[in-house]
């Protein structure tokens, strides 16, 4: 009898043991990101979204446009559903299915956004006018496409992920991820670096901050660009929480997206990885 109880009490410690561990353990999310702007709910995966910030980064560090980012991330949609892909038709390959043989780079640079991005925007700008055309039209003058007419499709997604990823839709982009480990500031402000190009930065080993300079609606435009690209890479970054302009995004409490937060500076992003 006494075995018996003995038994009967091991088994419901394991029982409360494993009860326990299963409450403790964070959910497991979907992660996805949105962007949000008028009527358009533009829901992408974290590959988009990294690919697609990336767009929005490099075209701010070379003064163009909100509608070249559009064209781009249209373009990249219909290539390869902006997705980084090793293959393609005949020798394309990467975001925008450029091919080797018609001069775009070797297939090893072609496979890397920032280089594949930068030579879709050498051949956009190129284009006399592209910023008045339709997309389409901007986007097949660049690819010269056997189907001229499928940019236009994306044009709804393509417009709403621009506004927010370049700044000019502030709050409008975000990502739900799941709760991350301690990340590495090193690492976010090297990816910044390279997107944006020489940003000003300062903070600790684990806090970064990101001032903003020149007129208020600059700074504006540009901080909602940077956090947005923040939160489009937080996952792959181990970024754990970013505030700016009244608004805060944090892992934990990701799928509530931007939140108010007094804290939050109008001229400076802040970002924390632990």
């Amino acid at each position: 009898m006494r075995l018996r109880w003995l038994l009967a009490l091991g088994l419901i410690a394991s029982a409360i043991l494993v009860t326990t561990v299963l409450w403790d353990r964070s959910p497991v999310r979907t992660e996805y990101c949105t962007s949000k702007v008028g009527l358009v709910d533009a829901q992408i995966d974290l590959e988009q979204a990294k690919w697609s910030s990336l767009m929005a980064a490099i075209a701010l560090r070379r003064g163009l446009p909100p509608r070249a980012t559009t064209i781009a991330i249209a373009t990249a949609f219909q290539e390869s559903k902006v997705h980084n892909i090793d293959y393609g038709d005949r020798d394309s390959v990467g975001l925008f299915q450029q091919r080797p043989s018609q001069g775009w780079g070797t297939p090893e640079q072609i496979l890397d956004p920032h280089y594949s991005i930068d030579k879709f925007y050498d051949g956009l700008v190129r284009i006399k006018g592209y910023e008045r055309m339709r997309i389409t039209d901007a986007a097949q003058k660049v690819q010269r496409s056997a189907h001229p007419g499928a940019y236009g499709k994306h044009e709804d997604y393509a417009r709403a992920l621009a506004s927010s990823l370049t700044g000019y839709s502030p709050a409008a982009f975000s990502c739900q991820v799941n709760a991350q480990e301690r990340g590495n500031a090193d690492q976010v402000d090297e990816s910044v670096q390279s997107a944006f190009g020489k940003t000003a930065v300062r903070g600790s080993k684990d806090t970064l901050t990101y001032p903003m300079s020149g007129p208020p609606a600059n700074q504006q435009v540009r901080g909602w660009a940077l956090a947005h690209y923040l939160v489009a890479n937080a996952a792959e970054l181990r970024i754990t929480g970013i505030s700016f302009a009244g608004r805060t995004w944090t892992a934990d409490d990701s799928p509530e997206g931007w939140v108010e937060y007094s804290g939050a500076d109008a001229t400076a992003v802040r970002v924390k990885t632990n």
